[in-house]
């Protein structure tokens, strides 16, 4: 496999720590690892030659314009998750980024959106853009500029048809060496209410992928570039897991039997939210009412012939530092 040179934004990240690392330990392609703190930056980046940390912050990007022209694949998992500068960093930023690249040079651009934005049948989610918080409609605003960037302003031949997109499902992922996500974070404490938890029945279902089966399929797709017939578009996943299965394989790793179960309907809970007058977001409420953020042809390791590292619940709770107590 021909050596590349491979820009990483926000490789300080949870999804960049782990791409960073199996680009680092994987390959032998020249890194150029963008990142605000290089403290922050977990991973050794001196194992071997050819990696390079970039400090810098996307709201500058332009300082790297010299080397943007050199890239042969940007991966861009750099993202704002929310106040002041949201839509500058997401799109605005991000366009800017893209115009810097070379278009001759430049074989493929892995841009991460959020699955959050696309709708059952993978089509754009309406709701995203009038009800979601500032980083789902950012990163909605940005698809939709990137789906009209097939001819650039200018007349001139544009990077969109060389760009990749990955929709991420339920992010999982974080040890002592990268942060976790903020899925992950919270599992050991939803398995403390499991006694409760475990006599309910509840209409769901939703998909996730950890963070190293993520830096699996991207560093598949850096060696292997969709060809020009084929999707470039990807809904990274495992299988639609419903939240009732969830809640069966939880309680199985936990040794926890389930004699009955009662089912919460959308109804008690909007009148449990009345009632103790909760408030909730407007996006809050549409995911209530949505229940099923399920994918089309959903993509993980398994989908290119490679190994999964988390595949079922059990492999969550074990990956997730959760004792299991069934045996």
């Amino acid at each position: 496999m021909s050596q590349k040179r491979i820009l990483v934004t926000g490789a300080s990240g949870c999804i960049g720590h782990y791409i960073s690392e199996a680009l680092i330990q994987e390959t032998e392609h020249e890194l150029y690892l963008l990142v605000r703190n290089p403290k922050k930056l977990q991973v050794d980046t001196q194992a071997r030659s050819g990696v390079t940390v970039l400090q810098g912050d996307m709201q500058e990007i332009g300082q790297f314009a010299d080397l943007l022209k050199t890239i042969d694949t940007a991966v861009l998992t750099a993202t704002a998750w929310g106040g002041q500068g949201t839509f500058d960093i997401n799109v605005h930023k991000t366009h800017e980024l893209l115009n810097l690249l070379d278009i001759d040079r430049c074989e493929q651009v892995i841009y991460f959106s959020t699955a959050s934005v696309l709708d059952r049948n993978n089509q754009p989610l309406k709701e995203a853009e009038e009800l979601g918080t500032d980083y789902i409609r950012s990163k909605y605003e940005c698809l939709q500029q990137i789906s009209r960037l097939a001819i650039a302003p200018s007349g001139a031949l544009s990077i969109a048809p060389k760009m990749t997109t990955v929709f991420p499902t339920l992010v999982l992922g974080g040890d002592s060496n990268k942060p976790y996500s903020h899925i992950t974070s919270g599992i050991p404490e939803v398995t403390k209410y499991v006694d409760l938890i475990r006599f309910l029945k509840v209409d769901g279902s939703f998909h996730f992928i950890h963070g190293r089966d993520i830096a699996t399929v991207v560093r598949h797709l850096i060696d292997n570039p969709p060809k020009e017939d084929e999707t470039r578009s990807f809904v990274l996943g495992q299988e639609k897991l419903t939240v009732d299965q969830a809640i069966k394989e939880v309680c199985a790793y936990l040794g926890k039997k389930i004699y009955f179960r009662i089912p919460l309907s959308l109804s008690l809970a909007n009148l449990i939210i009345v009632l103790f007058r909760i408030q909730m977001a407007a996006w809050d409420r549409f995911s209530m009412n949505y229940r099923h953020f399920t994918y089309q042809n959903v993509v993980n390791p398994a989908s290119f012939g490679l190994p999964n590292y988390c595949a079922t619940m059990s492999d969550v709770l074990k990956i997730s530092g959760v004792e299991q107590l069934s045996k």
